[in-house]
């Protein structure tokens, strides 16, 4: 065992952040940490790293060598590459640390063996000289597995862009690893372009480290982690198995839980009621005292916790034509270097389409350019009738000084406040966040807020710019339910490959100056499984009269009750015209997997047309 902590509580002033939470950390094991934004998953970790102390609850470390990369980068202009690499739990460090406490010792005199520590001092100087020349090459090295230069040495940290500050944070992993025996990352993937993930999941499942991962990469958990551990109200519940493994054990833990708690307060009820009748018929008796103690002693069940779901709905203003964007030998240039060059498009109407590659290699600078936000040479035309909505990832859209009432009243009118509070509260966003200034609000709340804007506007196109950034897990289905829905054509840059197999129909990639285009999800592009199963919300239908669903081959008869989710509803779209269905205004979770429907719905397609041939 290498970290043992027992019914953790911590609170902060009157706010209980958590409860109790347990958690056992064993050589090898891989732990995905998750939870929703606040729910106090960087908290514990600090309690476990020492750098806070819980209020009640036990902690036990057999282990001193934990690397740690923090959720955010270090941008300080006090601290150089090379400083970060050795801070705070390098090798160097170590050794200069200790160094600093025998001169402190020594400095302060008193009853101290002063040969032993003068030795001490001298073999650690002298292993100093030697690890400032072998480290000095293993710095170097680090930078370049992350695709760093090793130039970069002597820059300060504020001086780099956010994706190199995040991969001096994983040099700074590899640079500990060796040295350790469990690693603890919050969010490692934030800011990182998909060719850097895929090299960090390869390296965490090849390292002999102990590993506890906070993420929001429904992709990265799947691939590294064996066991999951939830934070929800303060509580944890652990998972064994992935982040899939993890959603399918937790719907069936709910409806367990629905069922038990629903059995338990109809027996108690009932029993309630016996009591009160027997106090009634026979008040000159006690027996209904006996059926009180028979109450008192029924196991109690817990009840499921109502979580709030951010509830997204897009409205697509009137279609476009079938053609809506068209590029030919599009090039684009800045500062007299050219960055893209030779970009051939056609895109159509309902396509989604998602844009990805490596940091730098110009997947924004395209999107702005079809905005024609920046000038380009070449053919590009736009459909007349196109309405575009634009979402960037900076939230260029929002004033800072403003709150987020008052960013949405700008758009609508004084006058519909209650139509503001209304769509902020679909995104969880209520009471004071939206009174504070959006200068105050998390990355996720702002991202929350810019996308409420975006709904405001009618569009049938959408152009997006990393979309799920800041966004806890619980709101990335939601906005994938919603762009699923969604009826016009949605062109989206991403590094979240959860997304694009999800909603994406057709892939660019972006590389080298050039674009290659794909007809298919993100792991078809690759020749990978894709994502099997996710989890969406399903409405609820009765089936009116008897009919098969020709994707699945499924037939129904009349009075089954079909669930029917975003991603399912072009395959009953003939049902539902035809009258067949009727939905009852139920609505619950539902698995899916998504990439099989697609991949069914595209062989009838092609079945069908070549019947028509």
């Amino acid at each position: 065992m290498l970290l043992k902590a027992q019914a953790i509580a911590k609170s902060f002033g009157p706010v209980k952040v958590l409860t109790d939470v347990s958690l056992q950390i064993n050589e090898g094991d891989a732990i995905g940490l998750i939870g929703v934004n606040g729910a106090g998953k960087s908290t514990f970790l600090k309690i476990i790293l020492g750098e806070l102390k819980p209020d009640t609850g036990e902690l036990t470390r057999n282990t001193e060598r934990i690397g740690y990369l923090e959720q955010f980068a270090e941008s300080s202009s006090e601290f150089t590459v090379r400083d970060v690499l050795g801070r705070p739990y390098g090798h160097i460090e170590n050794l200069r640390r200790r160094i600093a406490e025998i001169d402190a010792l020594m400095a302060g005199g008193g009853d101290i063996d002063w040969n032993a520590l003068a030795e001490e001092s001298a073999a650690l100087e002298s292993q100093l000289v030697k690890s400032d020349v072998e480290d000095e090459d293993g710095l170097k090295a680090a930078l370049e597995k992350v695709g760093l230069s090793a130039d970069l040495m002597d820059r300060t940290m504020d001086s780099l862009s956010g994706g190199e500050r995040t991969k001096v944070m994983l040099s700074r992993i590899v640079v500990q690893a060796d040295d350790c025996d469990l690693l603890v990352m919050d969010e490692p993937t934030s800011h990182l372009d998909i060719n850097t993930v895929e090299w960090l999941e390869d390296y965490l499942l090849k390292t002999h480290c102990a590993l506890l991962v906070i993420s929001h990469d429904r992709y990265f958990l799947d691939k590294i982690a064996t066991r999951m551990l939830e934070i929800s109200n303060g509580k944890s519940r652990e998972y064994k198995g992935n982040y899939s493994d993890f959603i399918m054990k937790k719907m069936l833990d709910l409806d367990r839980m629905e069922k038990e708690y629903r059995k338990y307060a109809s027996q108690k009820r009932r029993q309630e009621e016996i009591a009160k009748e027997l106090h009634r018929d026979q008040w000159y008796a006690t027996t209904h005292k006996t059926r009180e103690k028979m109450i008192a002693r029924m196991e109690e069940k817990e009840k499921p916790e109502e979580s709030r779901e951010i509830t997204v709905r897009i409205q697509a203003a009137h279609k476009s034509g079938k053609n809506v964007l068209t590029t030919k030998d599009l090039s684009v240039s800045l500062g007299g270097r050219k960055i893209l060059e030779h970009v051939d498009l056609d895109v159509h109407k309902g396509d989604k389409i998602g844009i990805f590659g490596s940091n730098g290699e110009g997947k924004t600078t395209l999107v702005r350019a079809l905005l024609e936000q920046i000038p380009s040479e070449g053919e590009l035309w736009m459909a007349p009738g196109a309405k575009i909505g634009y979402y960037s990832q900076h939230h260029d859209r929002l004033d800072m000084k403003l709150t987020a009432e008052e960013q949405l009243l700008q758009l609508i009118g004084k006058e519909r406040r209650g139509e503001a509070r209304s769509l902020l509260a679909r995104f969880l966003l209520t009471g004071e966040d939206v009174e504070r200034p959006i200068s105050t609000l998390s990355g996720g709340q702002r991202a929350r807020v810019a996308m409420c804007m975006l709904l405001l506007d009618e569009t049938n196109l959408l152009i997006l710019d990393e979309p799920t950034n800041y966004l806890d897990i619980p709101a990335k289905h939601a906005i994938e339910e919603a762009l699923n829905e969604y009826d016009g054509t949605i062109m989206t840059v991403t590094h979240d490959r959860y997304f694009l197999d999800t909603v994406c129909t057709s892939m660019i990639e972006v590389s080298g100056g050039r674009v290659r285009t794909f007809s298919g999800t993100y792991s078809e592009m690759k020749g990978r499984p894709n994502v099997r199963e996710v989890v969406m919300d399903a409405d609820e239908y009765k089936v009116l009269s008897p009919f098969t669903n020709w994707v699945s081959g499924r037939k129904y008869a009349k009075g089954d009750r079909v669930l029917i989710t975003p991603a399912e509803q072009k395959s009953f779209e003939w049902a539902l015209d035809q009258g067949k269905l009727k939905k009852t205004g139920g609505r619950q979770r539902k698995k899916v997997d998504v990439a099989d429907s697609k991949k069914k719905a595209r062989a009838l397609c092609s079945t069908l047309f070549a019947l028509i041939d």
